[in-house]
Order: structure tokens, then C-alpha cells, then sequence
């Protein structure tokens, strides 16, 4: 299944948490765990929040991928479906 990650970054960060936030971020692609595919990544202009397209069978891994991030951002998750066009038959 198709989910949506939505991550909002908390305004009150200071510099040091935000270094962390990287630091948690880059651990994360670089050890993404098996049963999970990131499809794609984006993040807003103003780097406010990040949206990642990621798959799984198993919801329970992304509770836990999103566990360590908790301090540091608002995160909404989004089950999505591909679509190809509005009312194409």
C-alpha cells in the first residue's frame, strides 16, 4: 500500500535540535529498513515540511520510522492510490 508522509517542521526549534533533525533524517536514507520503499521525497521551498511517498505492507513500520522524528516534526500519514486521469474510462 501507497502512503503519503506528511512532515511538518516544529517552528520552535532551536539551532541545535535542528542539526539533530538532519542528523535523524540522514540516518534514515541511509539505512531505510527492509519492508519499506521510498518512492519519492519532496520538501517545500521554505523547507517547512517535508512529503515522502513511501510503500509498505506492514503499517507498523512506519509508526516505528516515524518514532525517532516525534520531537521534531508533526507528522500526518496519508494512504493514497495512483490515479492516471478524472473520469477516463
Amino acid at each position: 500500500m501507497l502512503y503519503m508522509l506528511v512532515n511538518r517542521t516544529r517552528k520552535d526549534l532551536s539551532a541545535q535540535q535542528y542539526q539533530a533533525l538532519g542528523k535523524l533524517a540522514q540516518d534514515f536514507y541511509d539505512n531505510i529498513p527492509e519492508g519499506i520503499t521510498l518512492h519519492h521525497d519532496w520538501a517545500a521551498n521554505d523547507r517547512s515540511c517535508t512529503f515522502a511517498l513511501m510503500e509498505t505492507e506492514d503499517p507498523e513500520l512506519l509508526e516505528q520510522i516515524q518514532e525517532p522524528f516525534r520531537g521534531f516534526v508533526d507528522i500526518e500519514v496519508i494512504a493514497v492510490t495512483a490515479i492516471t486521469g478524472w473520469g477516463k474510462a
